[in-house]
């Protein structure tokens, strides 16, 4: 069974620093592109950041581009979001995700296009 265990949440005031982890269970992880996504109070989903399988190309919302940063450690299982200058508008659940197969740019922000999900890990930005 695919597991995908993220840890790393907290409460955070603004301008400080968190770093997520996800851990995958998944039998080949180095041939699934990794994604985090969020979804804050009333809101929709959406992309935060993603990593093809070999970590040669990474991805970004405009939202958090130049503050987050996306890595992966193949021998780990484990994907990681390093997140600085934290927001307010950053408080959401975080929530990882692998697909396999992603043959487009396009598809790294696409959510459908992920395979399994994590259960998701509470950011809370004071202000």
């Amino acid at each position: 069974q695919v597991q995908l265990v993220e840890s790393g949440g907290g409460l955070v005031q603004a301008g400080g620093s968190l770093r997520l982890s996800c851990a995958a269970s998944l039998r080949s992880f180095s041939a699934y592109a990794m994604g985090w996504f969020r979804q804050a109070p009333g809101k929709e989903r959406e992309f935060v950041a993603s990593i093809s399988w070999s970590g040669g190309s990474t991805y970004y919302a405009d939202s958090v581009k130049g503050r987050f940063t996306i890595s992966r450690d193949n021998a780990k299982n484990t994907v990681y979001l390093r997140m600085n200058s934290l927001k307010p508008e950053d408080t959401a659940v975080y929530s990882c995700a692998a697909g396999r197969g992603l043959s487009s740019s396009n598809y790294y922000s696409t959510q459908a296009k992920y395979d399994y999900w994590g259960q998701g890990t509470q950011v809370t930005v004071s202000s």
